[in-house]
């Protein structure tokens, strides 16, 4: 399920830059973007409305919420202003591509923590099974405040006796 929900992530943000080296010579490579305005917009639009329904990227915080948008900002601003990506110096598309790894890594990350997980347990004292969902990050607090409390537990020392 993991590899499915990465794999689609990769398939829905990545194809945003898609490198082709193509030989132009002995030794010479060249490389080219592969990205279309409409593509972009449509990718672009397709990700704000997934990080807007809270299913999709239920997990991701408001701060990274607010770097991926900036990032398809930035990417937009910069296509638009050099009229696409033949128009872009080196400079910008190394800015473009980082801005790409930058929303990938995002996505990618809450994609994994919104992933939801169920599990049948049985109840203490109960023969029952009931069936408990929660997302990965859910599970990860879950644990984390389970080993703050043990930690924070005070045993009654003899001094109080």
């Amino acid at each position: 399920m993991y590899r499915l929900v990465a794999a689609a992530l990769l398939i829905a943000v990545f194809p945003l830059a898609q490198a082709s080296i193509s030989q132009t010579g002995p030794g010479k490579q060249k490389s080219e973007l592969n990205l279309e305005k409409n593509a972009f917009a449509d990718q672009s639009a397709r990700i704000i409305e997934q990080l807007a329904d809270g299913e999709t990227y239920s997990e991701i915080s408001a701060e990274n919420r607010a770097k991926v948008r900036d990032a398809l900002n930035r990417i937009d601003s910069q296509l638009q202003a050099a009229g696409g990506v033949e128009g872009l110096t080196a400079q910008q598309k190394a800015e473009v591509f980082n801005d790409q790894e930058l929303i990938n890594t995002l996505l990618t990350k809450a994609g994994e923590d919104s992933r939801l997980v169920c599990s049948r347990e049985k109840k203490v004292g109960s023969h029952r099974q009931t069936t408990q969902c929660m997302t990965v990050a859910e599970r990860k607090r879950a644990h984390e405040d389970a080993q703050s409390a043990i930690r924070n537990i005070r045993v009654p020392t003899l001094e109080a006796r």
